[in-house]
């Protein structure tokens, strides 16, 4: 089978695309042919070396496809099922292993690509509006990257719990993207201070939340979006990690909180995980969640996925084909 590997740490040149064995599922495993594979920010992260990976590693953290073979104890799943899965590593594939125990039935009318689009950043923008920071009806929120796949999830569905939305965006084609979705005030961080126009947008009383997936260059501003005891929920670095934060700073700035969560903690049960699988897949069926499917590349096309989403170029999913 093929997959993209990275060998060495690096730039998106660092990708390879090899010949490996079919692997063979373990207890308690499922082998799946993979239909479609996401490509999502934390790829690029595992690809720099920001994250630890043992090398050589196959990239990939979410994919859609049908299984080809179960090992021994496993009763949940059978060859010819339609599944999707997300956090479990080697999905820039042909074929890929995954514990059975992780995959989630792909419902009826939903296709391999809407569900490789769906199960990671979907779950992700589940978790951040109903658990990280439960959205109540009436609040303001600020939504940085607006455009983005898992951005206009989060706009849907902060619409959906009653908040009032304020989004940043570098062009006017991604902010008529982030319109779309719902968002009532649009940002364009290129043209006007973001911190500014929410403290205006806001009548000065700050926000209760801000969803901040880019990090380095939206922190500081971020913090200053909050009001008294508001919440910055970071879950992602696109332009880099943060510095390191001397936490006293927190209090002088009125009380506030800083979470940095990740998908695996608010999935951590198998209830959860079928409870956030099962919302997300419904919204995709009755139509109440949109997806933005406008990226596919061959899975030798990696690199080019590689770049165009670090570039910002992108709006909505990219999705690799094997």
């Amino acid at each position: 089978m093929q997959a993209i590997q990275i060998l060495t740490t690096g730039s998106a040149d660092v990708l390879t695309l090899r010949d490996l064995p079919t692997p063979t599922p373990g207890e308690g495993e499922a082998l799946i042919r993979i239909e479609a594979s996401g490509v999502n920010f934390i790829d690029t992260y595992f690809r720099e070396g920001r994250y630890p990976a043992q090398l050589p590693y196959t990239l990939g953290q979410e994919a859609a496809g049908i299984v080809v073979s179960v090992g021994p104890g496993v009763s949940t799943v059978k060859a010819g099922d339609r599944v999707a899965w997300c956090m479990v590593p080697g999905t820039y594939a042909q074929l890929a292993i995954a514990p059975a125990d992780r995959l989630v039935p792909i419902p009826e009318g939903v296709n391999f690509q809407q569900a490789a689009a769906a199960i990671l950043q979907g779950m992700t923008a589940h978790y951040l509006v109903h658990s990280a920071y439960p959205v109540q009806k009436g609040d303001e929120v600020l939504i940085h990257a607006g455009a983005g796949g898992t951005g206009l999830l989060l706009i849907q569905m902060a619409k959906a719990l009653g908040a009032r939305v304020f989004t940043t965006v570098s062009t006017e084609e991604k902010a008529e993207l982030a319109r779309d979705a719902g968002a009532d005030e649009i940002i364009l961080y290129t043209k006007e201070d973001f911190v500014e126009r929410v403290k205006s947008l806001s009548a000065g009383k700050g926000l209760p939340v801000v969803y901040d997936s880019v990090g380095k260059s939206t922190f500081e501003g971020s913090l200053q979006c909050l009001r008294r005891r508001g919440v910055l929920v970071l879950f992602g670095g696109a332009s880099g990690a943060v510095p390191p934060f001397d936490l006293i700073r927190l209090s002088t700035m009125g009380s506030l909180y800083v979470t940095r969560p990740t998908l695996k903690d608010y999935t951590a049960t198998r209830a959860e995980l079928e409870a956030r699988a099962k919302d997300v897949f419904d919204g995709v069926l009755d139509g109440t969640l949109k997806l933005r499917l406008e990226h596919t590349y061959p899975l030798t096309d990696a690199a080019r996925a590689h770049r165009d989403l670090e570039s910002r170029k992108t709006t909505g999913k990219l999705l690799l084909i094997p």
